[in-house]
């Protein structure tokens, strides 16, 4: 009796339990920030302006979009049939003394595909046949990491959030009743998931993705003030509204709302 008299005592004086479940809502998701895998990656050297135009990722000019050096392209393994296009990576120079420049590292955008070549082996100088990661820099970016001698190196790569200055861009383009509108300089994810286009006179409908970043659909949405709806990859979504005015034309650039980065 006195042993169970005891015991109630204890519970009395016992501070409350103290629950260790965190709010769903407390921190950032991981995949803002993905953890340090291995790859490798050469470089080219744009002898030619146009090397700057182009690109899979349907960018243009690299320089004007913003983009400048900054940039990288992905082998098919991580190229995700263009889907990727937009995301931001960090690299480093990893295991090889001679040529890596320590403690550096570099932040690019995927603008471009690095296309597999079969007539060679993946180790043999296949270096964008599946199932490798590699990444192909302008030399700009390449020496900022390692010795240009380095040629093909091994390196570290993660996602990272992107930072852009200013605000979303959309390009529109196309005729008649076909529009194509181009996304650009999205911070954040940085690669979009999905868009909708709405007119004035319209209510929201989906957009189809063309190629890389460039988004469609066909609609008469001429005379309307267009809005948009952009998905990135991690569910984030924002809305522009009236981006473009009512007498808008294919050609034109416009900015909208930007993605909020933590």
């Amino acid at each position: 009796m006195q042993l169970f008299l005891l015991l109630l005592l204890l519970a009395a004086l016992s501070p409350p339990a103290t629950s260790h479940y965190s709010s769903s809502t407390s921190s950032p998701s991981s995949s803002s920030v993905s953890e340090w895998r291995p790859a490798r990656a050469t470089y080219y050297a744009a002898t030619n302006p146009r090397d700057l135009v182009g690109g899979a990722c349907g960018y243009g000019d690299l320089v004007k979009s913003g983009y400048g050096m900054s940039t990288v392209g992905l082998s098919e393994t991580l190229f995700e049939r263009g889907q990727i296009c937009g995301a931001c990576f960090e690299l480093r120079c990893v295991d090889d003394l001679r040529w890596c420049i320590p403690g550096t590292s570099i932040i690019v955008t995927a603008t471009n595909f690095c296309a597999p070549n079969y007539g060679f082996d993946p180790d043999g100088g296949g270096h964008c046949n599946p199932p490798n990661k590699h990444f192909v820099l302008p030399i700009e970016a390449f020496e900022k990491i390692a010795i240009w001698k380095a040629g093909n190196m091994p390196v570290q790569y993660r996602r990272i959030n992107c930072r852009k200055e200013g605000s979303i861009r959309f390009t529109v383009d196309g005729g008649g009743i076909f529009i194509s509108v181009l996304i650009t300089n999205v911070a954040g994810s940085g690669d979009i998931s999905a868009v909708k286009i709405k007119g004035s006179r319209t209510g929201w409908l989906p957009m189809g993705r063309n190629w890389g970043q460039n988004w469609h659909i066909n609609a008469d949405l001429k005379n309307q003030a267009l809005s948009f709806e952009v998905t990135s990859s991690d569910k984030s979504t924002v809305t522009a509204y009236n981006v473009a005015p009512r007498n808008w034309d294919y050609g034109q650039t416009f900015e909208g709302k930007q993605f909020e980065t933590p």
